[in-house]
């Protein structure tokens, strides 16, 4: 059984200049539904303000939350911030942090939202209204968890979490991401891999785990927040990456395996994948929850497996 977080606001309207993401929520939830008794659900409640403000600037979260955020941030966002999307903005920080706690009790848990990892101190940026990775792993580190690790890999840098955490003594970031691939302006994450246009699985995946094995045990977290996106893949509109579905599932089993081998919690959300199909990017999404929850399980019984 896997524990995944999810709240009707999760499903929020007005979202136009991103279509994909108007219904992806929905059709994740619904994909989720169908594996019946597999799933044991959780819903969050909204993030205290306190915790939303020990990340943001308090005008901008004072913003966000009476739907009254500025066009030009608006424009940066991508979508207007209606009152829909404040409501979903206010409670998938608060997802994020319950599948951390979850996690730190069971070893696995899946927020089936969440990696708004583009989101800065005082504006929301690509598709990213309030960065819910940072806001939850700054609670985590600082009432739960001595050390929190956020594994970054969604085809985009997590320039917004890396900046927004930069100098907690318990929060630690890696990111491994398109180089030439949005933003422009990359920030400095504790550990950065950057890959050329089309590097594939093999690449990718020697990449990953010459990088994120060392710093698991350097940094010995007891919590991982994983930003999974699915937008590496190589028909993703955003993504360069050229990865195959094959090729995601073995990143997906490569983190479960890994953190379930070294007794590490692992918390994911659901990050970016873009295109015209929403039954397809669901279906990448809840293919890489259900691989983490097997791979973390499976590893936890026989110990760590070798990469595919």
């Amino acid at each position: 059984m896997i524990a995944v977080v999810h709240h009707p606001a999760y499903v929020a309207s007005g979202q136009s200049a991103n279509p994909s993401q108007l219904s992806k929520n929905a059709a994740i939830r619904d994909l989720l539904r169908a594996h019946g008794a597999a799933i044991e659900w959780h819903e969050p409640a909204a993030m205290p303000l306190r915790w939303l403000e020990a990340v943001h600037d308090p005008d901008y979260v004072a913003e966000v939350l009476a739907a009254r955020v500025p066009r030009e941030k608006e424009r940066r966002i991508g979508f207007a911030v209606t009152p829909s999307v404040a409501a979903r903005a206010a409670v998938v920080p608060g997802g994020t942090w319950l599948a951390g706690k979850l996690a730190l009790e069971r070893g696995f848990a899946a927020n089936s939202a969440g990696g708004s990892h583009h989101a800065l101190a005082a504006t929301g940026a690509g598709y990213c209204v309030l960065n819910d990775l940072a806001i939850a792993a700054v609670r985590l580190a600082e009432e739960d968890a001595r050390r929190v690790l956020v594994v970054d890999c969604d085809v985009h840098q997590g320039d917004g979490t890396a900046a927004l955490t930069a100098g907690h003594p318990g929060i630690a970031t890696y990111s491994i991401h398109a180089e030439k691939n949005f933003p422009a302006r990359k920030a400095r994450s504790t550990r950065d891999v950057a890959l050329p246009d089309g590097t594939g699985d093999a690449a990718y995946l020697a990449a990953l785990s010459e990088t994120v094995l060392p710093m698991l045990d350097e940094y010995r977290p007891d919590l991982i927040l994983y930003q999974a996106g699915v937008d590496p893949l190589a028909d993703d509109r955003l993504g360069r990456l050229a990865l195959t579905p094959k090729g995601l599932v073995a990143r997906d089993a490569l983190i479960g395996r890994a953190a379930a081998a070294r007794g590490i919690a692992l918390a994911s959300t659901v990050g970016g994948g873009y295109g015209h199909d929403v039954a397809v990017l669901a279906e990448a999404h809840v293919r890489a929850m259900l691989t983490l929850g097997q791979a973390y399980r499976d590893a936890r019984i026989t110990g760590p497996a070798p990469l595919p």
